[in-house]
């Protein structure tokens, strides 16, 4: 069957494939669903695969010399690995699922023609990867600029607008997780969030979260 014909979660890559194409991918690939907690990629593993996330919500996170970190949060449709499956035969950072994830393993070989074949493809797949660089300059200046709150509310909104597409939902990641990604403590996350829930920006219940002024969330992340 013409797995990759019929998918609803094309890649903008895919979508400039040919049938004959999507099929040869759909004969090359294999999906599997992985459950939160799940490691997808493990840093210091072989590369063999293309690895491209359907469905789901992951975090990207690296081992460095003091500790792990959280680099982004990534949710599908979106290629993994692209950078270490080119650039390098080693993984240089892990991939783990928060929420249960649909992943697609194309075979690296069938991938790499349709980039040296299809030249729309390739195109495609340069404009992710930029995006993505560029999007990595944005964080690295907020992450080392912006205080607790301003980091804060920037992913509160992140969660809202991108994720969930609402201004009620659960939050994806313990207090600890979120302190690692915008560089902040456990307790500095906690107190913050519970500022917001004090002055009426937000509503906490457990790991509920209901954003009640956005605007002044907005202002937050901005200037904060």
């Amino acid at each position: 069957m013409d797995i990759c014909k019929f998918c609803h979660h094309k890649s903008k890559a895919s979508e400039k494939l040919n049938d004959s194409e999507l099929s040869l991918q759909s004969e090359n690939c294999a999906e599997y669903r992985f459950k939160k907690g799940d490691i997808i990629i493990r840093q210091g593993a072989l590369s063999s695969n293309v690895i491209f996330l359907r469905e789901g919500l992951v975090k990207l996170h690296m081992t460095g010399p003091l500790h792990e970190q959280i680099i982004k949060i990534t949710y599908g449709p979106a290629y993994l690995g692209l950078p270490s499956t080119f650039g390098d035969k080693y993984n240089h950072y892990s991939v783990t699922a928060i929420e249960e994830s649909l992943v697609c393993f194309i075979d690296l070989s069938t991938f790499r023609t349709f980039v040296k074949n299809n030249p729309d493809f390739t195109y495609q797949l340069m404009i992710e990867l930029c995006v993505n660089e560029l999007d990595s300059y944005h964080r690295c200046v907020s992450r080392t600029q912006k205080q607790v709150s301003g980091g804060l509310a920037e992913n509160l909104l992140f969660f809202a607008d991108t994720i969930y597409h609402s201004n009620k939902f659960e939050l994806p990641l313990n207090r600890e997780e979120i302190g690692n990604l915008i560089d902040a403590s456990r307790e500095s996350v906690s107190r913050t969030l519970s500022n917001f829930h004090d002055e009426g920006i937000i509503k906490i219940e457990n790991k509920k979260i209901t954003i009640i002024d956005k605007e002044r969330l907005r202002l937050i992340s901005q200037y904060g």
